[in-house]
């Protein structure tokens, strides 16, 4: 049973990762219906909710229904982290969570996400000055180290449990590897078997299959995965991999009307958040993956990514339901 503080995500939580540019309401609404335990928000800069920045402040916006929430902050300065966890704290999420995972430039050159893993006493001090700074549970993720001669996570997770955190997710790659190669799962297992460590250990990198999520599950004795990537125009990937795990048989994909009704549904969500013309301009990195497995599709994705409004876009779910019902009748 995975507990987070009082949390109680069950026996084997699926946790969505947070992306940058994914992970917004709209997206997390379609990923908890398809079976999501845990969810975050995108990543928030720490810098820009002291400053009120409305980027910054608009990713606080949770709702009732995707509980357990986590906010996940980064940054490079302790102060700022601390103050931006009190922020965080008032609107009330499950949890707070602390990004020390991130590669990409833009935020380890800022001394950010991943940039701490070159210096873990600042990613200690930061990490207890932000569990001093609120009531809620703190977890953490992080990576397998900077590069290759510097993969000491199994003393970093140790450090940070001792301080207060309540759960650690482990991205199986370094910083160095970005989002190359393949995920080494054997250090999350090595973290996971440390028979110091008592708090939740989640895996995260490759897991793009409910066979794929029973194998390392059983090999690694993690408490739970997180999903990136895989879930992207897929949200069916959660209870695909629940059932997996309950009985050992797998679902049959999505019919394509729960592929158009999904589709739609994250329309409407993003139009009643980000308003006609942005929300319809935000869901056009989703089309293809929604529909990535029908042939002869180029067409419609094509027009469903020029479709300037709604009504539009619903028409052309519409024709597609339509079209390829009468090519499988």
């Amino acid at each position: 049973m995975a507990k987070i503080g009082s949390i109680d995500l069950g026996d084997f939580p699926l946790l969505l990762a947070p992306m940058e540019d994914v992970s917004d309401p709209p997206f997390r609404a379609v990923c908890k219906e398809g079976g999501a335990d845990l969810m975050y928000t995108e990543f928030i800069s720490s810098e820009g909710l002291i400053r009120h920045a409305a980027k910054s402040k608009q990713k606080l916006d949770i709702f009732e229904y995707e509980r357990p929430i986590g906010i996940q902050l980064f940054g490079g300065d302790i102060g700022n982290m601390a103050e931006s966890a009190r922020i965080a704290t008032e609107v009330n999420p499950d949890l707070i969570d602390i990004n020390y995972g991130c590669p990409v430039k833009a935020v380890a050159c800022r001394g950010a996400g991943a940039a701490l893993l070159q210096d873990i006493p600042k990613m200690v001090k930061m990490t207890e000055e932000v569990v001093k700074a609120t009531h809620l549970p703190v977890t953490v993720k992080t990576r397998l180290g900077w590069d290759e001669k510097t993969k000491n996570i199994v003393e970093v997770a140790e450090r940070l449990q001792d301080i207060g955190i309540q759960a650690l997710t482990i991205h199986g790659r370094t910083r160095v590897q970005m989002y190359k190669g393949e995920a080494n799962w054997e250090l999350i297992g090595k973290v996971k078997e440390n028979p110091r460590m008592h708090i939740p250990i989640f895996g995260n990198g490759d897991i793009d299959s409910p066979e794929k999520a029973v194998e390392y599950k059983n090999r690694f004795g993690v408490d739970g995965v997180m999903i990136g990537r895989a879930a992207i125009g897929y949200p069916w990937i959660f209870r695909e991999i629940k059932h997996f795990v309950a009985t050992g048989e797998k679902l049959p994909p999505p019919e394509l009307i729960e592929r158009v009704n999904a589709a739609r549904k994250h329309v409407e969500f993003s139009i009643k958040w980000k308003g006609p013309k942005l929300g319809v301009f935000e869901m056009r990195r989703h089309y293809a993956s929604y529909f990535k497995s029908l042939p002869d599709f180029k067409p419609y994705r094509t027009q469903l990514v020029e479709a300037p409004t709604a009504q539009e876009v619903y028409a052309i779910l519409d024709k597609i339901s339509e079209v390829y019902s009468m090519i499988n009748a």
